[in-house]
């Protein structure tokens, strides 16, 4: 889990030193976003993009479920980067400018605010709203780093505003959500994040690791059932954003590791016949027919700096766990675009 959120593109507004960007409420989807969404209910494997799992809600749902005993990503991640905090604060460029990818509360990049002392923190999601709350929280104790707040689908893309300094950019992408990206999707994005300077840039990035499947599936359907209402809340989203009407009743969650794809498959599976309609559109579903809501890769360290290497990014640090469960990698690029 842990990916981007749920609603794209808001505009950003630059701030100041010590300043608080605000970046603009969207009124809705793009007719392009909708449509794609449509398309993916009508498909022979219906899909919904897992960002539609981050509405309000289901930004405080995941936040929840991170405190489970089964979902081990946070905890494990959290502990690397305390425990290694003197060694990757000299791994990577002090005064950087830190982007942080997926910021959502913002806590993560905050624990590294003092060993690494940036000089921008450029916080991206796509909940603005839940973005702009942290940095509020943010803006008094650290009035030295300019803080910008920018609201956009970064999984299309990254585009960060003229302002942001090209020179001395660290990209932070924590808590696995690199797995949720197809091997080939996510070496374009690590490629797309080096192609926005022609500056040399760092990486600094948490990705899950392979390990036995029966943790895999407990970390992804926990006993209390969290996970499982984090996933049928995207229901709920899709009523919002699209105009659908389903029913959370007639779904249930359902989720696994698949080893030959080395991930882990989410799907909302319909527990009754079921009819779904939306803006002159209509979907039967059968009973025991899935919609497939996120994957969730999981790497090995050969696997991992394969791909690194692959999208022009060479990695130079690997911290893990003593189980190496997790790993926090570090990577450089040194090559400018054209």
């Amino acid at each position: 889990m842990s990916m981007h959120s749920p609603l794209p593109t808001q505009s950003e507004l630059p701030g100041g030193a010590g300043s608080l960007s605000q970046a603009s409420t969207a009124t809705g989807l793009a007719e392009t976003e909708l449509a794609e969404l449509s398309q993916g209910l009508l498909a022979p494997q219906a899909s919904v993009s897992p960002k539609y799992l981050y509405d309000t809600l289901g930004s405080k749902l995941f936040e929840t479920l991170c405190l489970l005993p089964e979902y081990y990503p946070t905890r494990t991640e959290a502990a690397i980067f305390e425990d290694r905090r003197l060694e990757i604060a000299r791994a990577v460029p002090r005064q950087a400018v830190l982007i942080d990818l997926g910021a959502g509360n913002c806590a993560k990049a905050e624990k590294l605010f003092e060993p690494l002392q940036p000089s921008h923190y450029i916080a991206v999601d796509i909940s603005a709203d839940f973005l702009r709350s942290a940095l509020r929280r943010l803006r008094p104790r650290y009035p030295d780093i300019r803080m910008h707040a920018l609201g956009q689908d970064f999984s299309r893309g990254l585009h960060l505003p003229d302002d942001v300094p090209s020179r001395g950019r660290l990209f932070f992408y924590p808590g696995s959500s690199l797995g949720n990206f197809a091997p080939p999707e996510a070496q374009r994005f690590l490629g797309g994040l080096k192609q926005t300077t022609a500056q040399p840039a760092s990486l600094l990035l948490g990705v899950d690791l392979v390990k036995d499947a029966e943790i895999l599936n407990a970390a992804y359907d926990d006993a209390l059932g969290l996970t499982s209402a984090f996933n049928l809340n995207l229901l709920r989203n899709i009523n919002r954003t699209l105009g659908t009407d389903f029913d959370v009743r007639h779904w249930q969650h359902v989720a696994f590791f698949n080893p030959t794809h080395s991930r882990v498959e989410m799907y909302l599976q319909a527990r009754q016949d079921v009819l779904v309609s939306w803006s002159g559109n209509r979907r039967h579903f059968n009973q025991g027919e899935r919609i497939h809501t996120e994957n969730s890769y999981k790497y090995t360290r050969e696997s991992l700096s394969i791909l690194l290497e692959e999208s022009g990014w060479t990695p130079s640090e690997f911290w893990t766990d003593d189980a190496e469960w997790f790993a926090v990698v570090h990577a450089r690029s040194t090559s400018t675009r054209p």
